[in-house]
């Protein structure tokens, strides 16, 4: 968004690894990312490699992340009701933050639009294109860039797709657990990581063209 409306000579550097967790993100990446002098960063972690874990804390993951609010899985993912307490607990932490430090928050939560599972990849943990697409329009919004608007939280053109009733819900609910959550828990008690042995995808700064 900003290479093609506004700055066509920008260089861009992406150092996420994916399954890296808060802390992970603040000692593996802070200091390659601060080498490389950039005039803005982003900052997205401490999502569902935090969120759903048996001793999460909120205040240690907003000690980490201090860029942007989350979303409520809720909507999307019914068995994560449990993990609203949390969502809300660590978006409070982190709009505190941002204010004490002078960060800019794109504000994810409240918005009923990212509960459509269309701004979704398949395995509802990961956002798709049109995903990605509105939390870029959310940034752009929050740095006032020319042309931005809340345009990203409003509904996406067309019903929204009709989930299943009584059984046929549950047993989709099922086989969505066994496909992406089951693989999740076996990562987690066998130990090892879904970014274990990754790098990133583009460690140094690049033309986006």
């Amino acid at each position: 968004m900003l290479a093609a409306g506004h700055h066509p000579s920008l260089f861009h550097a992406n150092l996420a690894v994916r399954g890296r967790r808060a802390h992970q993100v603040h000692h593996e990446q802070l200091a390659p990312a601060l080498e490389l002098e950039p005039d803005v960063a982003t900052v997205v972690a401490g999502g569902v490699d935090d969120l759903l874990r048996p001793r999460f804390e909120a205040a240690q993951v907003a000690a980490h992340v201090e860029s942007m609010t989350f979303p409520d899985p809720a909507p999307l993912v019914p068995v994560a009701r449990p993990v609203s307490g949390r969502v809300r607990e660590l978006n409070a932490l982190l709009r505190r933050a941002a204010r004490r430090q002078g960060v800019l928050l794109a504000e994810m939560e409240g918005h009923p639009v990212v509960g459509d599972a269309r701004l979704w990849s398949e395995d509802r943990l990961h956002a798709g294109p049109e995903g990605h697409a509105r939390m870029a329009a959310a940034l752009a919004q929050v740095w006032g860039l020319p042309g931005s608007d809340d345009s990203w939280t409003r509904p996406l053109p067309g019903p929204a797709p009709v989930g299943r009733a009584g059984w046929q819900a549950v047993a989709a609910e099922v086989r969505w657990a066994a496909r992406f959550v089951g693989p999740w828990v076996m990562r987690r008690a066998c130990g090892p990581s879904s970014g274990d042995g990754r790098r990133a995808k583009r460690p140094l700064l690049m033309p986006v063209r």
